[in-house]
C-alpha cells in the first residue's frame, strides 16, 4: 500500500494535487481529520482487496489544533505498519497567497471578523508547522501555474512508485527568484552567456547549437566537472540517510541557456549510478 499525505497553506494548490492523484488511480480523501489517519491506515491494510493500494489524503488547517500537534506521533504510527508514506507540503510566498485569494474571492478558512486575511495566512503557518517540519517533499508553487503544478506532481510523485530517494535536477533563472524547495543550489551565472550571441538568444540549453557552444567553453567544462564530482560523491549519501526527495537546483540569469544545458548534462551523467533521477526546467516556456 502507498499513502500520500498532502498538506500546505490554503491557496497553495492542495486541491490540484489531489485531483492529479485521483486521476492517476489514487483513492483520495479531502480534509481528513488528522486523528483518523491511523484508523484509515489500519482499515486499508485489513481490507486491501476492497480499497485501492494507493491512497491520498489532504490534512490542512481546518483540523483541530490539538490534532495537528499530534501529527508526528500519528505519522510514526502509520509508518510502523510498513506502509510506504510520502508527506507532501505545498506552499507559496505570502504575497502570492494574498493575490490568489483576492482574485478568486474565496474565504480563507481561518479568517473571521477579528482576523484579517494576512493574519490568517500567518497563523496557518504556525498551525501546519508539525506537518511542514516532517515533509518528505516540499513544493514551492509561487511561480507555477495550474498546468506546471500538475506536471510537477506527476514528475515528483507519480514517477516514484517504489521506496527510495527520488532526485531532481532543476534549472531556474535567478531573475524569477531562487527555488526555496531546493536542497542544493549551484550558481552558474559566471559562465559565458549564449544570450549575448544573437544566433543563440532565442534558443535554449536543450538545443544542439547552444550545447555545442557551451560544450566548447573551458569554464563550462570545469564547472561541470566540479559539480559532477560533488554530486557523484554526496548524492548516494543523501540516499543512505533515508531522504525521500532531493532537489538539486542549477541557476543562471534567465533559466534558458546555461542552467538548462548543465542540468541536462548532469542528469545524463548521474543517471547510470542513481535509480531515480529526473530533470526539470522551471523557467522554460
Amino acid at each position: 500500500m502507498r499513502l500520500v499525505i498532502v498538506s500546505g497553506r490554503s491557496g497553495s494548490g492542495k486541491s490540484t494535487a489531489l485531483d492529479v492523484l485521483e486521476d492517476s488511480g489514487f483513492y483520495c480523501i479531502d480534509n481528513l481529520p488528522a486523528g483518523l489517519l491511523t484508523d484509515l491506515a489500519e482499515r486499508a491494510l485489513l481490507n486491501i482487496d476492497l480499497m485501492q493500494p494507493q491512497v491520498a489524503v489532504s490534512i490542512d488547517a481546518r483540523n483541530l489544533p490539538s490534532q495537528l500537534e499530534r501529527f508526528p506521533e500519528l505519522l510514526a504510527e502509520v509508518r510502523s505498519r510498513h506502509i510506504q508514506c510520502d508527506v507532501v507540503y505545498l506552499d507559496s510566498d505570502d504575497d502570492t497567497l494574498l493575490k490568489r485569494f483576492s482574485e478568486t474571492r474565496r474565504r480563507h478558512p481561518l479568517t473571521s471578523d477579528s482576523r484579517s486575511l494576512a493574519e490568517a495566512i500567518q497563523d496557518e503557518t504556525k498551525l501546519l508547522g508539525p506537518i511542514a517540519d516532517l515533509a518528505d517533499l516540499r513544493l514551492d508553487t509561487t511561480h507555477l501555474n495550474l498546468y506546471q503544478l500538475r506536471d510537477s506532481i506527476k514528475l515528483r510523485l507519480l514517477n516514484k512508485p517504489e521506496p527510495g530517494t527520488a532526485f531532481l535536477v532543476e534549472s531556474f533563472g535567478f531573475k524569477r527568484g531562487m527555488p526555496v524547495d531546493a536542497d542544493v543550489v549551484f550558481d552558474v551565472r559566471c559562465l559565458p552567456n549564449p544570450y549575448w550571441k544573437s544566433d543563440l538568444r532565442n534558443l535554449s540549453g536543450k538545443d544542439q547549437e547552444v550545447a555545442e557552444y557551451l560544450g566548447a567553453q573551458a569554464d563550462v567544462n570545469e564547472m561541470f566537472d566540479d559539480i559532477y564530482a560533488y554530486l557523484n560523491k554526496w548524492l548516494p549519501r543523501f540516499a543512505a540517510s533515508n531522504r525521500s526527495y532531493v532537489t538539486i537546483a542549477i541557476g543562471c540569469t534567465g533559466g534558458h541557456h546555461r542552467s538548462v544545458y548543465l542540468a541536462e548534462r548532469l542528469c545524463a551523467a548521474l543517471k547510470p549510478g542513481l535509480k531515480n533521477i529526473q530533470v526539470r526546467h522551471r523557467d522554460l516556456a
